[in-house]
Parts: structure tokens; sequence; C-alpha cells
């Protein structure tokens, strides 16, 4: 069948979108203009980062699943959107009620289509109000949030955050979340940036659906399956390429810089020396570790895009022979977790690296250049210098001297983790009433 192409615009970008000639010609206007199917259970769309290998939006999201199961009906239908189906499928397994369907930022109208075949649309991306990683993905969570409100359908942002925005991001953020029906935050602090703009919508604030996660194996056992060497101590590292986001919107950049066309990794020469520098000084950092401590170290990609930063790491290091690369390409989530669970400590720079080490106590110091872990933090009441800016002038000196502490006299920051982890698990439990007095609301129970 052939296509035409139609332009439409939205938040200030003109997309092209391939249609069939019987919807070129229809407006998005008429179509929203159909007679809703209310038949049975309500049909949920699960909107979020999927597909990418990440350890974080993959236990995000088999939480939200779980939860609108148990609120629902173990049969209920549920879409979830991917930016990649066969990555998708290492952990989410489509039925006859849960169906697996690529997306593209690209494709407006697939998203409008997509909210309209639904009776309630769930935002369940972590990171849903910034735009640290890309505005990008901002647009597209507004834009499903706009066609929600359009077409009459109720809108949940499920345990999200919010972060850092450039001042037109905030108007936009402003004038679409408004239009949601509830926005369940996973930290004060987010629901109170949220209202700073200006934000409308009700807000309430729980924490993140990953603490609620079930069906975790509790195999002690399994890292010394994976790397029965790691025997005199274990230190994770959690590494971001800070320099390389965000991505941005350009015709071409290389495919060694490419995300997603036609969207490119930040460059530049200014960039490109600091993400060498990154690179040199956790090796050093690690090699310290290695050196002073007698610890492994295991070099954790909670992302598949983290892992060219890791392989560099380790090949900088003196004693490589003492570290190892855990990528999400490789490791199921499970086996990330049990990893981080039986770590004697943890730098990191990935929000989810620090929720699951928590169920353990395992101490840890973070560097960030977002606002996700220093809130998490602050939540769990730990010292400010745990949390140390990516752009601090003295970040390495600092860093030591928090991993030395932390090792040397690891209870004090075990016994705070482990409480804060308990209290935030039971916020996290509330996320499941809130679905529920939510689709109650709309008559779906």
């Amino acid at each position: 069948m052939s296509v035409s192409n139609v332009s439409h615009h939205y938040f200030g970008f003109t997309i092209k979108c391939e249609m069939e000639p019987s919807e070129s010609a229809r407006s998005f206007r008429n179509v929203k203009k159909r007679p809703a199917i209310r038949n049975g259970s309500p049909r949920i769309l699960l909107f979020g980062y999927g597909g990418a290998n990440n350890i974080g939006s993959e236990a995000r999201l088999l939480a939200v699943i779980e939860d609108v199961r148990a609120v629902l009906d173990p049969s209920a239908s549920i879409t979830v959107p991917t930016l990649n189906k066969t990555k998708q499928s290492r952990y989410l397994k489509e039925d006859a009620d849960l169906h697996i369907v690529p997306f593209s930022t690209r494709s407006v109208i697939k998203l409008a289509r997509l909210v309209w075949n639904h009776d309630i649309v769930v935002l369940v991306e972590g990171s849903c109000y910034m735009d640290t990683w890309a505005s990008a993905l901002l647009l597209v969570y507004l834009w499903v949030t706009k066609c929600a409100n359009a077409m009459h359908k109720p809108c949940l942002a499920y345990s999200v955050d919010s972060g850092r925005l450039t001042p037109a991001n905030q108007k936009r953020v402003r004038r679409e979340a408004s239009k949601t029906a509830l926005i369940i935050t996973r930290t004060q602090a987010a629901a109170d940036r949220l209202r700073s703009w200006g934000v409308t919508a009700p807000i309430e604030v729980t924490a993140d659906t990953a603490f609620s996660l079930g069906m975790i194996p509790a195999d002690e056992t399994r890292l010394a399956q994976i790397w029965p060497e790691a025997t005199s101590g274990l230190v994770g590292m959690a590494l971001v390429d800070f320099y390389r986001w965000p991505v941005v919107f350009k015709p071409w950049g290389g495919s060694r810089n490419c995300y997603r066309w036609p969207f490119y990794f930040s460059t530049s020469n200014t960039r490109l020396h600091a993400s060498e520098e990154l690179v040199k000084g956790c090796a050093a950092e690690a090699d310290r570790i290695v050196a002073a401590h007698d610890c492994s170290i295991a070099l954790l990609c909670m992302e598949e895009l983290d892992t060219p930063l890791a392989q560099k790491v380790h090949l900088h290091m003196i004693h490589r022979d003492r570290a190892r690369v855990f990528s999400s390409c490789q490791y199921s989530l499970f086996q990330m977790i049990a990893i981080l669970r039986s770590l004697d400590a943890l730098v990191s720079s990935r929000y989810h690296a620090c929720v699951f080490a928590m169920a353990a106590g395992v101490p840890m110091v973070a560097v960030g250049h977002d606002l996700r872990i220093k809130d998490l933090f602050r939540e769990l009441k730990l010292p400010d210098d745990l949390f140390i800016p990516y752009d601090y002038a003295e970040r390495l000196t600092r860093l030591s001297k928090c991993v030395d502490s932390l090792l040397s006299n690891p209870q004090p920051s075990k016994e705070a983790i482990l409480q804060g982890h308990n209290l935030l698990r039971e916020r996290a439990m509330r996320n499941r009433q809130m679905l529920k007095d939510f689709v109650e609301r709309y008559g779906w129970r």
C-alpha cells in the first residue's frame, strides 16, 4: 500500500509522518470525534522509555504492570510502546493481554492513535519532566499528555520525577503537564519544582515504583557464580558520560554520535576532552581503591549507552585484572540487582543503581549531573557531601575521601540507608492504592 508524507507541527517542531492516503486526507481533529469503545476492562497505555536496555526503566515498568494487574485484573489489556521491540522483549513477553508496540519520537500521529485506542494513559518514565537527557523525550511525554486531554482520556503520571529545564521547556511543562489528571512524584522536591513552574494538576508524593518491585530472587550465590574471583571485597561504579548529553536534533552528525536519527549526542572539542578526563579520573580512582582497600571493581552499565564509557575506564586501569564490566546488554535485571546488593560500597551516577543497592544497605556516594540522586539522598538524610556535582573542581579528591570513609566505617551509612529504604518502600506501596483510586474515579472498577 502506498503512503504519503504529512507534516505536523507541535511544540515548535515540524514533524513528517508516513500515513496511508485515506489517513492523510483526514485531519487529526476529525479522528478524535470517533466514539469511544468501553467494553470490559479498560485498555491501559503504559508510556515510557522502553527498549533501551535500561535497568531502571525495566524495573519500573515491571512494577507498574504488577500494580495494574493487581488493581484491575490479571488479564487487563496493556500496551507498552517501545523504542526497540527486540530489546524490550528480553524481559517483557507479549501475550493475549500484553502488547509491545514500536514507536519513534517522530511518529506523532502514531502516538496520537495509540492514545485514542486506549482508555487510560499512564506515563511510566521516571525522568519524565526534565531535559537533562533529551528535550525530544520530554516533548513526546507532553505530546501524549496533550493528546489524552484533547481526547478526554484520563492521564496519570505514575511515580515520576522533575529536574532542570530550560525556560522554554518550563513553559511547555506548565502548559501541558497541567492537563494531567494526576501527577504522582517520587520525591517531595520533584513535586515542589512542578508547583514552582506553575503546574496546576493535582500532585501527590510517594516513591519510585522500583522500591515495590516483587519477585526479585534472593540468590546470594549468584555473584559467586558470575564472578568467583571477587572474594576480597567489591566496589561498584555505575558511571555516566555526562558530556554526551543532552542529545540534540540535527539531520546528520556521524554514526558514532547517533543516538537515534535524527537525534545525536552533544559533541565538541571541549566535551570530548572532558570525557577523556572523566575516563582517566574514574580509572585512577578504581586503581586507587584496588590498591588501598584490596577490593575488586564492578563497572556497572545500568543502560546500554553506558557501556562504551565503562569499557574505556577498564582499558585505562592498571589493575584491570581486578575489574569487570557488567553491561545491561548482557546481564538481566535480576543479575544486576544481585551484583548491586553484593557490593561493599557504590559510586554511582545512576539513580536506580542507588535504589537497588539500598535494599542491602550498601554505603554509597554519587557523582551526578541532575537532581534525582541529590533529592534521593536528601530524603534518606545522608550527608550532603555524599553527592558530588559532576562539574565540581575537586571532584576526584572529594570522591576518594568519601570512598575511604565509607569503606573504613560503613555502619553509620548502612543503618541510615536501610532505615531510609524501609520508609521509601512503604511510600512506594501507596502507588498501587492511588492507582486503584484513580481508575475507580473514572468508573473502571
